[in-house]
């Protein structure tokens, strides 16, 4: 059975955002970011931006959206911790800040009990072993990020804040601005610029605590939520308020490349087996900057303390085992991406969105009907018979502010003009595999049903042998066209192996190193690992179409080991490391 795998983005009944600004006018489009998972009273509850409530779960897997009235549903970055016995719920606020505590969040029982004498933004909260409570803050190009003691009864500070992060980009090549760690300046209306920041000037921000020892583990995220490369660094110190020394093993979260990338801004958990995990901020950013997602991935800290995460195949399907796991060797369940470039048709395409845009492993482009009637459909031709064990339906939202209705009614945040849809929307299709093309069986079906699941997830009970795959709209969110970034298969192709390739390159930059690999022949791609030794690989890089990549996020003054291995439908050939630089 596969009951207990996930693939990212999370499938979440993410909120509609309406947004207006000055430079694209409105978005409609969804919105979830900026993640606190805590173990409470037997269940995850998991609180992000916009989202008028929590999700919870049982088991990491099947995660339920929680309505609250009574905590803000417009403050970014909500922070949420188990200080003595309840629930303290904090988010960011220009102005002085506020925290709510509940015992009971089902019943929607938050109460506010007391103003901060801090304005901050991306707060964090944190109770040490001792019962002394603490407040981390800071979300800005040319601020640190700092940390104050709070009084446990009237949350005043005690004390003055200290300083503690603040950006290196000599010396930190993950901490750059733009996509792939090259600046860009972005100019919409009149030639005004787009961004808050402009060249190598990264936002420093979304603070968070762990205590594991006698060691604290302050992370923090950059450059920017709208990057490809949006990562979550830490610093080791030996007390909440430091002092703190930087790891070089940062960014320990970060995914720039694969279908979703992004993987900052983020909250780092235990589970109730003693598992750890990492909850991040995933972009598509195409309607808005802040079109964001959540990822889970697993995490741990190594027998040296550092800490780290598993983003191997961060958007492939996970397993999450009702028990201790090693995070290296027994997430990954084995299953291959089939559906890279498949040959795909469809009942009509809009300009500019043919077919081939949902198999191009992006999720910022996608194919767009050409109507919004229910029946619309895409087709795989796999171009084989395949082993398919599950599949990935991501929707995406095209041109929705022609459709939403307006919500003037609606809060607005301090920033600007932002509200937040109250009711899910529905998403349903029905997905079918077939051998011939002719005749097809139905593997899912949510036609009818209302239900909202905007990245779609079916993993199969059993795996079957199919080489179409076709997957049919219902009703879409607004009444609007059916429009999917990713139609994604997983399973095993009757395909040898990769062959195995080396690497080679130099490190023109003490930030970057240009990288180069041989072509596998009958390889699909590619996942750069790379690290700090040979045993450390803990970040990667997967990448598609091609045999070069210069990475950019390598810290200065440390020497760095590679290794490319190569994956196509049957899986993957691991590549020996090498040193560079």
């Amino acid at each position: 059975m596969n009951s207990r795998i996930v693939c990212n983005p999370l499938d979440l009944s993410y909120r509609y955002q309406d947004i207006r600004t000055p430079f694209v006018g409105r978005s409609v489009h969804r919105e979830a970011a900026d993640p606190t998972v805590v173990f409470y009273r037997g269940r995850y509850l998991m609180f992000a931006s916009m989202t008028r409530g929590f999700w919870h779960s049982e088991d990491l897997v099947e995660w339920t959206l929680q309505p609250s009235e009574k905590i803000p549903a417009i403050d970014y970055a909500p922070d949420v911790r188990e200080v003595d016995g309840a629930l303290l719920f904090t988010a960011s606020r220009k102005t002085k800040g506020r925290f709510f505590r509940s015992v009971d969040p089902f019943a929607d029982d938050f109460e506010e009990i007391a103003p901060s004498d801090v304005a901050f933004w991306d707060p964090d909260t944190f109770q040490d072993d001792d019962g002394r409570l603490y407040l981390y803050w800071g979300c800005s190009h040319n601020r640190p990020v700092s940390g104050v003691e709070l009084d446990r009864s009237t949350f005043r500070s005690l004390g003055e804040p200290v300083p503690l992060i603040s950006a290196d980009t000599a010396n930190r090549g993950w901490e750059r601005t733009g996509d792939d760690y090259v600046a860009e300046v972005r100019r919409g209306f009149a030639g005004k610029v787009m961004d808050a920041y402009i060249g190598d000037a990264p936002f420093i921000e979304g603070a968070y605590m762990n205590r594991v020892g006698d060691r604290y583990y302050l992370q923090y995220a950059g450059p920017g939520t709208q990057f490809n490369t949006y990562a979550d660094g830490v610093y080791v110190g030996t007390g909440p308020l430091g002092p703190f020394e930087y790891d070089p093993h940062s960014p320990f979260s970060s995914k720039p490349g694969g279908f979703i990338t992004g993987a900052g801004h983020g909250s780092t958990f235990q589970d109730r087996h003693g598992n750890w995990w990492h909850v991040a901020t995933m972009r598509v950013s195409v309607n808005a900057d802040f079109e964001r997602r959540i990822g889970l991935f697993p995490a741990g800290f190594d027998e040296d303390g550092v800490l780290f995460c598993n983003q191997n195949f961060a958007d492939y399907p996970m397993q999450v085992p009702d028990r201790a796991f090693d995070p290296w060797t027994e997430a990954f369940p084995g299953w291959m991406l089939l559906s890279h470039r498949a040959a795909a048709t469809a009942s009509s395409s809009a300009d500019g969105h043919d077919p081939a845009l949902a198999t191009d492993e992006s999720v910022r482009t996608w194919w767009v009907a050409d109507s919004d009637r229910p029946g619309e459909w895409l087709q795989l031709d796999l171009g084989a018979e395949v082993t398919i064990n599950a599949l990935q339906v991501n929707l995406a939202d095209h041109e929705l502010a022609q459709r939403a209705p307006k919500r003037r009614d609606l809060a607005k945040a301090t920033f600007g003009k932002r509200a937040v849809f109250p009711d899910s929307q529905p998403t349903e299709m029905r997905v079918e595999l077939s051998h011939d093309g002719v005749e097809w069986t139905v593997v899912h079906d949510t036609i009818g049903t209302r239900e909202d699941a905007p990245h779609a997830f079916v993993a199969l009970p059993e795996s079957r042998r199919a080489r179409y795959v076709r997957v049919t709209a219902g009703a879409m969110p607004f009444g609007g066209v059916f429009a999917v970034s990713g139609l994604r298969v997983f399973g095993l192709a009757d395909v040898p192996l990769p062959d195995a390739v080396g690497v080679s390159g130099e490190r023109h930059d003490p930030r970057t190193a240009s990288l180069r690999w041989d072509a596998a022949p009958g390889a699909v791609g590619y996942n750069v690992r790379y690290g700090l030794s040979p045993d450390k690989l803990y970040h990667s890089w997967l990448v598609y179409d091609r045999t070069e990549l210069e990475v950019g996020s390598l810290n200065a003054g440390h020497a760095y080991w590679f290794a490319v291995d190569a994956f196509n439908g049957a899986g993957i050939t691991p590549g020996a490391p090498a040193r560079i630089g």
